[in-house]
């Protein structure tokens, strides 16, 4: 009795280890999304740009695509041409064909709800791409720079390009007071209040005491914010600007652009009013992503400063990102406080801003290979 006691015992523990192998040999390790490592391999990634019309969302989708294909991933790359039902119908398609996750850039960052809710629906990860998508629970993490320093870099530049401030950070010797005038980003872009923010943070003890003055009186978000980014928008409203605000002599300064394509348009107004002559030299211009036209337009002693937010670092970051959530991971961020986008705050990995003066053409662009010194002649 002892002896079958024994070898039922023996039998059953036999079993039991046998689950117990074939179970732990097709473990996978899965997220709250349902990702797991043995579907990573070779997924289907949706990557959906606003335009290419802005020289670096060409450069942001190509260094993403590149990224992921060297890590075995299979890539959508869209742009969607500043069209909001276009990347609605190219989020949509791409959810059809079965993609894994999604990285998106969007154009209007309340316009995706519903396309989301359908990712989610689906157990698909969701990074937002430098925009902070908004007024949805349905994303994942959010992938940019510190935007709100942003704005404080091209107040900065600003001053530094007035003589307020030296690029040290230590005060300048100009005592003003100096004209000036204000644009920000699309209202529908998350990230142009952040920089509004920080620039007017940055400008407003100035403007108080009366060292910066903005003719127009122009200062509020909403009547400085120009839609989609648009150039020619921004040079219709200089041109406006200088006939209102400055008849009888008097002379725009400086202008506090937030985008390169912004700062082309402003500088074409500022030309056909006669600015860049030898009588009358160009206001200080600031603005943003280091375009080639904008720093080539450094070099030639017109626009004054940018601010460079290297791509090739973004992109990096969220393909790490996107690898890690697919293989079940949960991926390094170093913000959770600060960008709520209306519905949960929404885990951040924020890289930091440069800024960029025709005396650091050299050290930040072409030494780091960004761009070559034959490009920005």
């Amino acid at each position: 009795m002892k002896i079958t006691k024994l070898a039922t015992m023996a039998t059953g523990l036999f079993m039991a280890l046998s689950v117990t192998a074939a179970c732990g040999s097709s473990t996978k390790t899965v997220d709250k999304k349902g990702a797991d490592a043995g579907s990573a391999k070779g997924a289907l990634i949706g990557v959906t740009m606003p335009t290419k019309s802005s020289e670096r969302w060409i450069h942001d989708g190509d260094n993403l695509k590149s990224s992921l294909e060297k890590l075995g991933y299979k890539v959508d790359l869209q742009y969607a041409e500043n069209d909001i039902p276009t990347q609605v119908n190219q989020i949509e398609n791409q959810i059809t064909r079965g993609a894994k996750l999604l990285i998106v850039a969007s154009i209007d960052g309340t316009a995706l709800t519903t396309q989301l809710q359908e990712a989610a629906d689906k157990k698909i990860p969701v990074i937002a791409y430098d925009r902070l998508i908004r007024k949805t629970p349905n994303v994942d993490y959010y992938a940019t720079f510190d935007n709100y320093k942003v704005g404080v870099l091209q107040a900065t530049s600003l001053l530094v390009g007035l003589g307020l401030k030296k690029e040290d950070g230590s005060d300048g010797t100009a005592k003003g007071p100096f004209n000036i005038e204000v644009f920000a980003g699309s209202p529908d872009d998350n990230n142009a209040t952040f920089f509004y923010n920080g620039a007017m943070d940055t400008l407003k003890p100035y403007i108080d005491k009366g060292t910066l003055v903005v003719k127009s009186k122009e200062t509020d978000f909403k009547t400085v914010a120009i839609l989609r980014w648009d150039p020619a928008t921004a040079q219709k409203r200089m041109e406006d600007l200088i006939t209102k605000a400055y008849k009888g002599g008097a002379k725009v300064q400086g202008v506090l652009s937030p985008y390169d394509g912004l700062s082309i348009g402003i500088l074409s107004a500022l030309k056909s009013a006669g600015y860049g002559t030898s009588g009358q030299p160009y206001p200080v211009v600031t603005g943003q992503d280091a375009e080639l036209a904008s720093v080539k337009s450094i070099m030639k002693g017109e626009q004054y400063a940018t601010i460079y937010k290297d791509t090739r670092q973004l992109a990096a970051v969220t393909v790490k990102m996107a690898d890690t959530v697919l293989k079940g991971g949960k991926p390094e961020v170093n913000n959770t406080k600060d960008y709520n986008n209306g519905v949960k705050v929404v885990p951040s990995m924020l890289l930091q801003p440069v800024t960029v003066y025709k005396d650091n053409v050299q050290k930040t662009l072409i030494d780091t290979g960004y761009y070559t010194a034959q490009q920005v002649q």
